[in-house]
């Protein structure tokens, strides 16, 4: 009776999946349609570019499960009418072609999970300076050099959104937005306070000091997928100020927009105009509200943005950079490795790709 009901969910789940697929396959050709009508460059023309691109990894596979399903059944008549001798082979063939058919089940089944659709998206990073004054801010500097060279050797475009540096070179707070194919789900583990030991660039003494940064991480919310009341919004231009050159304080181009029930707010000021700092901050907006409707699910709605990133105390670290031993330590996985140097510069994919199998 559970062998039966076991094939019977096998049987419905399969089912599911081939719905799901031709229903794919059916947007493809759509939007196939619409990139040969639509005028180039416009609106129409560049989101069906986009979900064209999306879909030919996942209509690459069904393409594949179809020829194995079609190899299956002829290799089965084989075994039917051929002489005993051979079955034997043919039935080795038979079961090689199962295995690589439920290999690809298995990537087609992933593929579709909600959780890997989130994982595809785009991101928005926030990073800001935690306890330990100037060298916090230098260090959340370079946390933003380290992602932006992990970004290059991916292939991931980064746009900055806002940005809030220090006489000294440091960064107060960097908001970012990571553009491409998986750029969340490589980032998502990221979320957390990061600790870094080492000598400051602000020590004269050879001192060893201990310090933090904190990072928050945001799948991109597109267009449509969170709907939100222009009368739950309350938004505020003011001048700029600090770094920004001759156009500071001389319009009022920054733009706040506080959504009223919750609280949350985001701010834009990198921009001379204020149509461009206002769709910045309503893009961060979204980000941090999305999460805050999963959160509200699960009665944390107050909780949610401390959850991340909570206060900045060094206590609270997910992660240690000791640079005098060249050691990183994620402290959630007991993950230790000794090629920090490497991975400031960049090289990130052996702690990114441990993460998601230990965290997932």
């Amino acid at each position: 009776m559970l062998i039966v009901l076991v094939e019977w969910r096998s049987l419905k789940r399969n089912m599911k999946v081939s719905e799901k697929l031709k229903e794919l396959e059916e947007e493809y050709k759509k939007n196939q349609s619409i990139i040969s009508n639509a005028k180039v460059g416009d609106k129409k023309y560049i989101a069906a570019i986009k979900k064209v691109r999306e879909l030919e990894e996942i209509l690459k596979y069904k393409r594949q499960l179809d020829i194995l399903k079609e190899k299956i059944k002829e290799t089965e008549n084989i075994v039917e009418n051929d002489e005993q001798e051979l079955k034997v082979l043919v039935e080795e063939e038979i079961e090689k072609l199962k295995k690589e058919k439920e290999e690809i089940e298995t990537k087609i089944e992933e593929y579709l999970s909600p959780e890997k659709a989130q994982n595809k998206k785009n991101t928005i990073i926030e990073i800001r300076g935690g306890v330990g004054g100037e060298e916090a801010y230098l260090f959340a500097r370079d946390l933003f050099r380290m992602y932006s060279k992990f970004c290059e050797k991916k292939n991931y475009k980064i746009e900055v959104l806002s940005l809030n540096k220090t006489e000294l070179g440091g960064i107060k707070e960097i908001i970012f937005l990571v553009t491409g194919n998986g750029a969340y789900g490589d980032f998502k583990y990221e979320s957390g306070v990061h600790r870094v030991q080492r000598i400051p660039e602000t020590e004269n003494y050879g001192r060893i000091h201990t310090s933090a940064a904190t990072v928050s991480v945001f799948p991109e919310i597109e267009e449509g997928e969170i709907k939100i009341d222009p009368n739950d919004l309350k938004i505020e231009t003011f001048r700029a100020s600090g770094h920004g050159g001759q156009h500071v304080n001389k319009t009022s181009s920054a733009v706040r927009i506080t959504h009223i029930p919750t609280g949350i707010s985001a701010s834009c000021q990198d921009e001379r105009s204020q149509f461009k700092n206002k769709s910045k901050a309503m893009k961060i907006l979204k980000a941090r509200l999305q999460k805050i409707y999963e959160e509200e699910k699960k009665s944390k709605i107050d909780e949610e943005r401390k959850k991340q990133i909570k206060t900045g105390e060094r206590s609270e670290k997910i992660r240690t950079y000791n640079f005098p031993q060249n050691r990183l330590t994620d402290h959630r996985i007991n993950l230790t490795l000794y090629n920090l140097n490497d991975i400031i510069d960049g090289d990130m994919e052996k702690l990114i790709t441990t993460l998601r199998q230990e965290l997932k």
